[in-house]
């Protein structure tokens, strides 16, 4: 049967003379939507009180903090998993069938998990937020990144920068349309958490509909004019490709599996800490009576770290381009070690203006590990499934998403139960985040250009050699 479809790949492609500029809104309407997830915390007190209707005292029926946390943590296991899972898929039948299935289930995933609030039923919740939406944000994180890429191979740092600076900068908008509803339909239904969730099931899906019907594809052997592949004169740089089953077979792949592990589990470790950290540092008792950082001071400390992450996707990704991605990942990591380490003297001294802007350093640092991670990859891999190897690489993420709090939480509790308080209670969390990163920084170290036995056969030269799965190839 011939492609017709308005969804096949053929009719992506754009036409000669096409403006590439056109595409990143297309990808900003994806990841503006599914970057909800990281406000999804708004929900949790509220969700935690539909029985009681009292965030303060909640009932003994009520969802408990525990429930409620796993619902996050399914979202981004699923990130990873479903990006691996259909990651060639989507090369296969191209970004707008992919953002399509992304905006189906993120906005059904809503959908679901309304019906599961409004039956007091958690795994309903878990189901439809956690599962269903899982999978709608690794299809829509991993689509629009693979395109660009290829509309922008003179730029990729600038190109990944673009869109994942949309999945940091969604919750900027999530956050406040969540409680805007919620306040809206308390009267109808408790908390207002319920239509809350169809309204912005609904609303996503439409807004991600742009994304899926204005994305396009370049045509095949397009390239920018002037553009001179490997003009970098980098060696990690190739102008061959490595499809996505024998990429994982290289020792690169997994040595950038950890770089972003070991960079998103320590940035975990500020974001978990951030509110608590800067409250108990920065007390009364420390800093002098009616002087202390309150608790709405606090939140605003928090959404300064989000302004922080959204930014520096897009500047370090971008000044990769510049630097080359290795140096780049080495400023992270050895700019972040120092400032890991430092910041626990900066609480304990009550250095409050020094401990704010190393945490927001710290955050951009964090937001560009993600957008830089994709051009990387396109540096050591090619293009040609970048979009699947990139998926691959988020179980990353989602081993680092439950590794993280997990580990936090533990070193945090530990260090109270031995009664050290204030400043001193985060001393051990911070060591240990900056440890994290010192692995980091030797995977990264070690990554080379990736061996000629694993490049894609072209139509001028004979297949490589067979790839044996433990290969030892530098």
């Amino acid at each position: 049967m011939a492609e017709t479809s308005l969804l096949d790949r053929s009719r992506t492609v754009a036409g000669p003379g096409y403006n590439r500029w056109l595409v990143p809104p297309a990808a900003l309407a994806i990841h503006l939507a599914i970057g909800q997830a990281y406000a999804f915390s708004v929900f949790k007190k509220p969700m935690g009180a539909l029985i009681s209707g009292n965030v303060d005292q909640p009932d003994a029926l009520d969802w408990t903090p525990g429930q409620l946390a796993v619902i996050f943590s399914i979202a981004i296991v699923l990130l990873g998993l479903s990006a691996a899972v259909f990651g060639k898929w989507l090369e296969r039948v191209g970004p707008r069938k992919a953002m399509l299935a992304s905006a189906l289930c993120f906005g059904g995933g809503f959908l679901i998990a309304s019906l599961g609030v409004h039956l007091h039923n958690i795994w309903l919740v878990y189901f439809g937020y956690g599962f269903v939406g899982g999978i709608g944000l690794g299809i829509g994180y991993i689509s629009p990144v693979s395109t660009l890429i290829k509309w922008f191979p003179d730029r990729p740092g600038v190109a990944t920068g673009m869109a994942i600076m949309g999945f940091g900068g969604g919750a900027m908008i999530g956050s406040p349309l969540a409680v805007a509803l919620m306040a809206y339909f308390k009267d109808s239904a408790p908390m207002g958490v319920a239509p809350t969730f169809i309204t912005m099931g609904l609303v996503y899906l439409l807004f991600m509909m742009f994304g899926v019907f204005t994305i396009r594809v370049p045509a095949e052997g397009w390239k920018p004019e002037g553009y001179v592949p490997n003009a970098q004169q980098s060696a990690l740089i190739t102008t061959a490709n490595v499809d996505a089953d024998n990429a994982i077979k290289t020792p690169q792949f997994w040595l950038l599996w950890v770089v972003l592990c070991m960079n998103v589990t320590a940035g975990i470790g500020v974001l978990e800490s951030a509110s608590p950290l800067i409250q108990d540092s920065f007390s009364d008792s420390a800093m002098g009576a009616g002087k202390g950082v309150t608790a709405a001071a606090a939140a605003g400390f928090v959404g300064l770290l989000s302004l922080f992450n959204l930014l520096g996707r897009f500047f370090w990704s971008s000044a990769s381009d510049k630097l080359g991605r290795k140096p780049t990942y080495m400023i992270y990591f050895g700019l972040g070690i120092a400032l890991y380490a430092l910041v626990p003297t900066l609480a304990g001294s009550a250095s409050l203006t020094l401990f704010v802007v190393a945490s927001c350093v710290i955050m951009s640092m964090y937001g560009g590990g993600f957008a830089t991670i994709p051009a990387y990859l396109r540096d050591l891999f090619g293009t040609m499934q970048v979009g699947a190897i990139h998926g691959r690489l988020l179980t990353a993420w989602s081993t680092a998403g439950v590794l993280g709090p997990l580990l936090v939480n533990y070193l945090r509790d530990s260090q109270k139960a031995q009664n050290i308080t204030g400043a001193a209670a985060y001393q051990t969390v911070f060591y240990t985040m900056a440890g994290l990163l010192v692995v980091g920084l030797i995977a990264n170290l070690l990554v080379t250009a990736v061996n000629e036995r694993y490049h894609a056969k072209t139509a001028d030269q004979p297949a490589p050699a067979p790839v044996p799965v433990a290969a030892g190839v530098r």
